[in-house]
């Protein structure tokens, strides 16, 4: 999916260009599209929907650029965005499709090949079975080098509330997986990640 971003029209619509907007925050905001699709697509498990949540969130950053302070981290402020978006849009559904035994998260990957693909399924599969709380902290710690305060007001908890999933979907990942620790998975970098404890 391209996602374009131009300036509204100044003269003569009713579209207003919104305070704060400029050619460096477009472009700040287009050199984020990457990351915040990477953590659509972990809330969501599913193309088109983190594709949509990408795009009402350019779209709210983007009206509210104003409120934007310039000098913080505009990724995590783009994050709390996206993550507010997906529970207002979850509160509506009212309900959350269940993939317990995997049978969807099956759907999105072929058979692996190699090893390291085996490694990588294993680890996907085990990480689609923890508590979404720890997924989505393991997520933005682990696989998106936030740091815990950062990780901490995306989700509006405690920076300990988030040391505590961190370490737990830690311990799980790798309990799950049959390890004694990080250093018997496969040289992933995303999964290192996700697994060390550092």
């Amino acid at each position: 999916m391209t996602m374009t971003m131009q300036a509204a029209p100044t003269g003569g619509g009713s579209a207003l260009p919104s305070p704060g907007v400029d050619a460096e925050m477009r472009d700040l905001l287009l050199g984020a599209i990457p990351a915040l699709r990477a953590f659509a697509f972990s809330l969501t498990y599913d193309l088109d929907r983190s594709d949509d949540l990408v795009q009402d969130t350019l779209v709210r950053a983007w009206v509210n650029a104003g409120s934007f302070r310039r000098g913080t981290n505009l990724t995590a402020w783009l994050f709390t965005i996206l993550r507010n978006l997906f529970y207002s849009e979850q509160r509506k559904r009212k309900r959350e499709v269940e993939d317990a035994d995997g049978v969807l998260a099956g759907k999105l990957t072929s058979l692996p090949e190699q090893e390291v693909r085996m490694e990588m399924a294993q680890f996907q599969s085990a990480l689609n079975r923890l508590p979404h709380a720890q997924r989505e902290a393991l997520v933005l710690v682990g696989a998106q080098s936030f740091t815990y305060e950062e990780a901490a007001a995306i989700c509006g908890v405690a920076v300990g509330t988030i040391k505590s999933r961190v370490s737990r979907a830690r311990m799980r990942l790798i309990e799950v997986l049959g390890l004694e620790g990080p250093d018997d998975i496969g040289a992933d970098a995303r999964t290192r990640a996700a697994l060390d404890g550092g």
